[in-house]
């Protein structure tokens, strides 16, 4: 399947949900919650593990990164696997930064059911080793009591928006806000639109 289709697909699954007011328990995310690597592919080549990683932190701690590069001449292939300390921090991440462009680029984040780590282990320290064989951020704290009644809960959600002056196209971050669903609704339906419609 075509990269842009996949892409299209995840936003469209993530606006009916929005739509039908799916329980977090329910949804699509749900099956990905024992992992918390994600992958990002498209990516410009000129882009380097700390241009991901200054990209990728506003949802989350980084913990690891896998930016995949050519053997023989050491250059980005533009792919590469990200792990977030929290798993929820990946739904954020998949939800808000798939199908936003990065220097002309539109790239496509998505959850990794079990990732593998490379082969090629013979150069690492004993600490990437040993994350490497046991993972990193699978561990979810499980929901408070507070938060039982799921039907008019708000959905705590990152705005994406472009800071004054940035032609740079990567997005800024503003604060955290609760949105209700049909706000959050309206904000994905947004950033589906061409930006000279905005």
């Amino acid at each position: 399947m075509n990269a842009l289709t996949k892409v299209k697909l995840i936003n469209e699954l993530n606006e009916r949900e929005v739509e039908l007011g799916v329980a977090e328990k329910v949804s699509w995310h749900a099956e990905y919650k024992d992992s918390a690597w994600i992958f990002l592919g498209g990516l410009p080549y000129e882009l380097t593990e700390g241009d991901i990683i200054c990209v990728f932190s506003q949802y989350g701690e980084i913990v690891n990164i896998n930016l995949v590069r050519d053997k023989k001449t050491g250059k980005s292939k533009g792919f590469c696997f990200l792990c977030y300390e929290d798993q929820r921090s990946t739904i954020l991440a998949v939800d808000n930064f798939n199908g936003i462009k990065i220097r002309g680029r539109t790239i496509r984040v998505d959850h990794v059911a079990n990732y593998r780590p490379p082969k090629d282990s013979r150069n690492l320290d004993d600490v990437t080793r040993k994350l490497r064989e046991k993972g990193c951020g699978v561990k979810t704290p499980p929901p408070s009591s507070s938060e039982s009644s799921e039907d008019e809960t708000p959905v705590k959600k990152h705005k994406k928006e472009l800071g004054p002056g940035s032609d740079s196209g990567l997005p800024t971050v503003p604060e955290v806000s609760e949105v209700s669903p049909a706000e959050y609704l309206a904000c994905e339906m947004r950033k589906l639109r061409p930006r000279d419609e905005r």
